[in-house]
């Protein structure tokens, strides 16, 4: 997708503000911009619109808007950057737990907004790729446990070896041009029944 396609949702309380921020995105050439001034109901603008990425501008966040932009951080999974005029490290650390890819403070300047913008989506990228990977090897390791304990299970009821046991189990996965682990998960089905 090209950077410049990016629906971006811009959530500010202030209009000058908002305004400003839109021109920085304009300017650098993105065209699908839209402003949502306050959280009220911010659930359904994003679910209707979803964004590629979400700029949160607020001047004091007290903690119940903090909580609120929290809850919608975590349950959009999006690049999220967010710019307060002060914060605590409390409330850094908070964003960055609720999924904030770019947290900034000292507000905002409009010749700001693209880099940081450009910063929020590859970090928010890079996670999203760390978490893929770390996701497939978890199920790479859940696969190769199956597929061990269903070679135990024919080893012991059929008297094979463990070649034997993974050559049958290799050529039905490919008789029925199944995956390798289903038929293992059969064999361990099956042994739960039976025994």
């Amino acid at each position: 997708m090209n950077h410049l396609d990016l629906t971006i949702l811009v959530i500010d309380e202030n209009a000058v503000r908002a305004a400003i921020i839109e021109d920085g995105l304009r300017e650098a050439g993105h065209r699908h911009v839209t402003v949502a001034l306050g959280v009220q109901g911010i659930a359904k603008t994003v679910e209707t619109l979803a964004p590629d990425v979400i700029i949160i501008d607020i001047e004091n966040p007290n903690r119940d808007m903090m909580e609120h932009l929290f809850q919608l951080t975590r349950s959009v999974s999006r690049p999220i950057a967010m710019f307060v005029d002060r914060s605590d490290s409390a409330s850094i650390e908070a964003a960055v737990d609720a999924g904030v890819s770019a947290y900034i403070v000292d507000g905002l300047r409009k010749e700001r907004v693209k880099p940081i913008l450009d910063m929020a989506v590859s970090r928010f990228n890079a996670f999203s790729r760390l978490q893929r990977e770390l996701a497939e090897a978890k199920n790479a390791l859940e696969e190769r446990k199956i597929i061990e304990r269903a070679k135990g299970i024919l080893m012991k009821m059929r008297g094979m070896s463990e070649e034997e046991a993974f050559a049958l189990m290799r050529q039905t996965a490919m008789n029925e041009k199944k995956k390798l682990v289903d038929i293992a998960q059969s064999v361990v089905t099956a042994a739960g029944l039976l025994l």
